[in-house]
């Protein structure tokens, strides 16, 4: 998603990079007119996303590249992540039980979760090798 005020970074999929993800958005959000808990919400989605990426799409293989785009349009801040490793299928993707996962201290499996509840909008796709996650925050 190409838009004049759009801004990119490519970073390693390693979890060493993190803090480099989170100051790249944080930059960029803060210039927004959204308050400290959607900025924090926008930043916890994108570090989500991200270790998503690295874990599943890459399998934990940190010589793969996650180019990371945001900006804003029609109202809102938006935030893609595209990687090259293997699909999401969101079409398969199912809740996670909640109160079971608590009740059995089950740890992980919540990042698709908490950035379908911390962003308005959520879009997967992929086109040839390339996968995308474009969120989308109202601001």
């Amino acid at each position: 998603m190409k838009d004049s005020k759009s801004h990119s970074i490519n970073v390693s999929s390693s979890t060493q990079h993190l803090q480099e993800v989170r100051s790249f958005v944080q930059t960029y959000v803060s210039h927004c007119d959204v308050n400290k808990d959607e900025i924090a919400e926008i930043i916890l989605a994108v570090d989500e996303a991200y270790t998503n990426i690295i874990k599943h799409a890459y399998k934990n293989e940190p010589n793969h590249t996650i180019e990371i785009e945001l900006g804003t349009s029609s109202g809102s801040f938006w935030i893609q992540l595209s990687d090259t490793g293997h699909h999401f299928n969101a079409d398969k993707y199912q809740p996670p039980n909640l109160l079971k996962r608590i009740k059995n201290k089950e740890r992980g499996g919540m990042g698709v979760y908490l950035i379908n509840k911390l962003m308005d909008s959520v879009e997967y796709s992929s086109t040839g090798k390339t996968n995308t996650i474009l969120m989308r925050k109202r601001i």
